[in-house]
């Protein structure tokens, strides 16, 4: 599944760090160029100052070492050197030299020559040369010359600067794609959040609270969930109105078969047909009613209502036969689960545990960790085995053929309870020790909107 934080978070990164990688180029490209003409100008204005000391100093040469007096000229191989030599061949260098010496010029032109080479204690050198004329009218060659590696070291120390400066440009950037994401974002989470709440609410979504970009989407999910709200309510209409249409002839067969036993005829075997055909439709109908039920737009149950009914109910027909029937459950409880639904499953699994139990029945009901409802129906009968567990909520599926009925009270339990989103599981019941039955239900968090 393509997320949409994931593409416009990639996204933004990308874009970001194309950016920053392409300033960082470019500004490291102008730096460098802007170093290397300060290095050259400085170098050139070093050369400069020496002509100036030899056009001064021609007639006493041995004053040029004094005349060309800067500091960084006087420590050995200090990285800045000078060098004069005359067209006689004689040479004079700065004591940075040492007994080292630059290279010699090419030619007699008066043009300024700029080369690279490998200087003392072989390092890169850089170096501005010229012949320029004297007092006498002799030609003198003047050269100074800079380590290119002071130079290289300042463009490292630059260049890590830049990259830190970049890096936390960087992480700013990420951290502003991150939050612009999640702003984005945002009224879609609201959506997908208001979506879920129409579980607990009739009302269609508020569009004037989404922005316009997401105002159509929102108007169509309105048209959506009322034109689904419809069908299923047809569809719970058409099941009640069928079912009503098949009671009568139901009812009238059975009228009929049972004049027919009284006047002898062995008709077991129909009223028993009829039984199943009856139960068959009853789990169908009540297949179709969950499917069609409103469970999108608020069905609650209130359980204080409906377990307090229950429990005066069985409360009678538990002393009727001799037996016990106890009742456990919270105040306020709710369940996301149509009443009339509830109170089938819940009654018919009730009448069940009842009709097997040796002396009694319990119902607890409580609330889960995970906010949902766990209602447990438990008695002290013969339970299930564990290898006819799997059949007891198949349709048809009759374990005991002892006592009266048609096999299909869990199957149908089960069709319901899983059309809500519930589960069933059964059990033995580690206290009465006969079967227990197990509903976790969805909780119903708020009231219902009028």
């Amino acid at each position: 599944m393509t997320s949409l934080r994931a593409r416009a978070v990639t996204g933004g990164i990308l874009w970001a760090v194309a950016i920053i990688v392409l300033g960082l180029a470019g500004v490291s490209s102008y730096v460098t160029s802007q170093t290397q003409a300060r290095f050259i100008e400085v170098l050139e204005t070093r050369h400069s100052q020496a002509i100036v000391a030899v056009s001064n100093n021609s007639d006493s040469a041995n004053d040029l070492v004094r005349a060309i007096g800067d500091l960084v000229y006087q420590v050995p191989f200090s990285g800045q050197y000078w060098q004069v030599e005359t067209d006689t061949g004689a040479i004079y260098a700065s004591p940075s030299l040492d007994e080292e010496r630059l290279p010699r010029p090419f030619g007699l032109s008066q043009e300024r020559q700029r080369r690279e080479f490998t200087g003392p204690n072989g390092e890169p050198v850089f170096a501005i040369g010229q012949w320029v004329p004297v007092r006498n009218g002799a030609m003198w060659y003047v050269q100074v010359a800079s380590s290119l590696r002071s130079f290289e070291e300042d463009q490292a120390v630059l260049r890590n600067t830049l990259l830190t400066a970049f890096t936390f440009v960087s992480f700013v950037g990420v951290l502003g794609a991150l939050t612009q994401v999640a702003v984005v974002l945002q009224p879609l989470n609201k959506l997908r959040q208001d979506v879920s709440g129409r579980w607990e609410q009739e009302d269609g979504l508020e569009v004037a609270s989404y922005p316009v970009e997401v105002a159509p989407l929102v108007n169509d999910i309105n048209t959506l969930m009322d034109r689904n709200r419809d069908i299923m309510r047809r569809s719970r209409r058409q099941a009640a109105d069928l079912a009503h249409a098949i009671k009568t002839p139901s009812a009238i067969m059975r009228n009929e078969l049972e004049n027919l036993k009284i006047e002898g005829m062995d008709v077991q075997d129909a009223v028993d047909a009829l039984d199943r055909l009856d139960a068959q439709l009853k789990r169908s109908f009540a297949r179709m009613r969950a499917d069609g039920t409103d469970a999108t737009v608020g069905v609650a149950t209130e359980l204080d209502t409906a377990l307090g009914r229950m429990e005066r109910a069985f409360n009678a027909l538990a002393r009727n036969e001799g037996k016990i029937f106890k009742a456990t459950y919270a105040k306020g409880l709710r369940v996301r689960m149509d009443q009339s639904d509830f109170e089938e499953v819940t009654g018919n699994l009730l009448d069940n545990a009842l009709k097997w139990a040796a002396s009694e029945v319990r119902l607890d009901v409580a609330e889960t960790a995970d906010g949902q409802i766990m209602l447990t129906i438990a008695d002290d009968g013969p339970g299930i085995p564990k290898e006819e567990i799997a059949k007891a909520t198949q349709s048809g599926q009759r374990l005991d053929t002892s006592m009266p009925g048609t096999g299909l009270g869990l199957a149908i339990a089960h069709d319901l309870i899983h059309a809500y989103g519930g589960k069933i599981l059964l059990s033995k019941d580690d206290r009465l020790g006969g079967l227990a039955i197990h509903m976790r239900l969805p909780f119903a968090s708020a009231k219902r909107s009028d």
